[in-house]
């Protein structure tokens, strides 16, 4: 496989030069996408981080094993991440260009090592480490520093050790601790059952009858695989959902054009026309048994390519609500009775940190009190970060890399918290936001929309790009980081961690997306008309421009 072409100026220097006595200390929790770029973050600033994996490698949940583990976020053989690789990438590691526009699991897994590689980060990871507690110092009041408690992962009796940090980025995710409701008449059920959390693949479903319950991202992609070789698929949902697709117009990435500035610059209920007239183009939801009564943008959107197929051929079956298990089948609210054989249970995860001191981070039906999602607001040094804890509509790697790079700059000294009485106030700003925009449901109490949101932390970095002045000195890239896919390398355009290489990935953004699956070379007229079409939207942007001056100035 060849290099990732990342065109960086400025190697990684040697880990024996990037710490000294004089660095601050920072523990890192978990070496998954989260904590690699936590590592960097720390290393960029002159931060020593010292990260716990209680695994043997990197990855966290991408690190796909057949062995069934409770400890960690888990995907299934088959995963396709959901996030074109533009979106996903690292602001300043672009995914190298024949990679497909939407990675298999273990494409995603590649990137994430050759990221560690490329950047050094793997010396600073302590392996098959749990961290068992996290508590203040005695000496926080003064110094801000917390106590990390360890153990040598899969072995109770190991002697514990504690170290003391200048700070921690709690980096594990929130994929951890299922969590399944309670049916009646469920623990009568003689057929086996797992959360999604457990599956790997369909070999254990060949000819049988399954219900899945849940309608996320798991239940759907699951429920499309297992349909293959299963005599049936019940899918049973609570208030139906928009299916959306991984694609859209012309076959670009769907949230390539969803995540522009553009698209956020629009009234919300254009937005949501747009999303369920996109959702609705492909199949009737009414028809398919799916259509909800909420707007597509007041839950997170299930994604998939694959449902209304299996639908449409009979292999899945959509249901309304479980009234009650009997011991060898399902009885729904609607009176309608179906034998089953297993149960699958898509529907979703507690949000709790248990090795960390509960009355730092207080969690109460998955709603967790932390400043931009990311501080809590209470501590008085604000040393404790959690990293990676939002559901952004949009990929998750950007985001726990711009929350590192703000808390690398506050413990630099860079940056500073503003009051505990403002904390508190936007915490509630962003509580009553999500319960007037969405369901009032477990699932959305960490619900934020990508753009807006990463602009809110870039605003913090100092990394935001500025395209009044960047109309001025490049209008053709200030058209395109408006009107385009708001790319993660967008906030290394400029300001601190600035990096040369961000305007060309922004440029070749969308021709990145569609290279790899250009494996068969077109005719000579059908490559003079792209080449025609390229010239006239470059002409198009050009036009463009005036109208982005009356946007901007009048």
């Amino acid at each position: 496989m060849p290099q990732v072409k990342c065109h960086w100026t400025k190697y990684p220097v040697s880990t024996q030069k990037r710490c000294n006595a004089k660095m601050k200390r920072i523990a890192i929790i978990g070496a998954g996408c989260s904590g690699l770029t936590a590592i960097k973050s720390c290393l960029d600033e002159d931060l020593e981080p010292i990260c716990f994996e209680q695994e043997n490698g990197i990855g966290g949940l991408w690190n796909y094993s057949e062995e069934l583990n409770s400890n960690k976020g888990s995907v299934y053989r088959s995963c396709t991440i959901n996030t074109s690789k533009e979106m996903m990438a690292f602001s300043d590691f672009p995914v190298q260009s024949d990679c497909p526009p939407f990675m298999h699991h273990t494409q995603v897994y590649r990137y994430f090592r050759q990221y560690a590689d490329y950047f050094e980060l793997r010396p600073y990871i302590q392996f098959a480490t749990l961290v068992t507690s996290i508590r203040q110092a005695k000496c926080y009041n003064a110094t801000g520093r917390w106590e990390v408690h360890t153990r040598q992962s899969g072995n109770v009796e190991s002697e514990e050790t504690v170290e003391v940090f200048d700070g921690v980025m709690v980096c594990t995710g929130h994929h951890c601790h299922p969590y399944i409701p309670e049916f009646d008449g469920f623990d009568k059920f003689r057929g086996p059952a797992i959360h999604s959390h457990d599956f790997k693949n369909a070999n254990d479903y060949v000819g049988k009858r399954v219900l899945i319950v849940g309608i996320g991202n798991s239940a759907v992609d699951i429920a499309s695989e297992i349909s293959r070789v299963t005599a049936q698929v019940h899918l049973s949902i609570r208030r139906g959902a928009w299916i959306v697709s991984r694609l859209g117009p012309f076959g670009i990435p769907a949230d390539a054009l969803a995540n522009s500035r553009f698209m956020f610059s629009l009234p919300q209920f254009f937005l949501e026309w747009s999303v369920e007239k996109m959702a609705e183009f492909r199949f009737d939801h009414e028809n398919f048994g799916l259509k909800p009564r909420h707007s597509p943008l007041q839950a997170h959107p299930t994604i998939n390519d694959d449902l209304h197929l299996r639908i449409i051929n009979g292999t899945v079956k959509v249901r309304g609500r479980i009234k009650r298990f009997t011991p060898s089948g399902v009885l729904f609210e609607d009176g309608g009775y179906e034998p089953i054989d297993r149960v699958i249970f898509a529907t979703g995860y507690h949000y709790h940190h248990t090795f960390v001191d509960p009355e730092v981070l207080k969690t109460d039906k998955n709603e967790i009190e932390l400043y931009k999602f990311v501080f809590p607001p209470q501590l008085k040094h604000p040393t404790l970060a959690i990293i990676g804890l939002v559901q952004a509509v949009g990929a998750v790697m950007p985001v726990s890399e711009m929350q590192s790079r703000w808390y690398a700059l506050l413990m630099k000294g860079l940056a500073e918290l503003p009051s505990y009485e403002e904390m508190v106030q936007d915490i509630q700003r962003r509580k009553d936001e999500m319960r007037n925009k969405y369901l009032r449901t477990q699932r959305h109490t960490l619900q934020t929309f990508w753009v807006p949101y990463m602009d809110e932390l870039a605003e913090q970095v100092g990394c935001r790009p500025n395209l009044r002045r960047m109309l001025l000195r490049d209008p053709m890239l200030a058209l395109r980081c408006f009107f385009g896919p708001c790319v993660p390398a967008q906030y290394r355009l400029e300001g601190r961690g600035k990096w040369d290489g961000a305007k060309e990935v922004i440029e070749k953004a969308l021709q990145n997306i569609t290279s790899s699956t250009k494996t068969r070379k077109t005719s000579t007229y059908l490559q003079n008309k792209t080449y025609i079409l390229g010239v006239g939207l470059q002409l198009l942007m050009s036009c463009l421009v005036v109208f982005f001056c009356i946007v901007l100035f009048v």
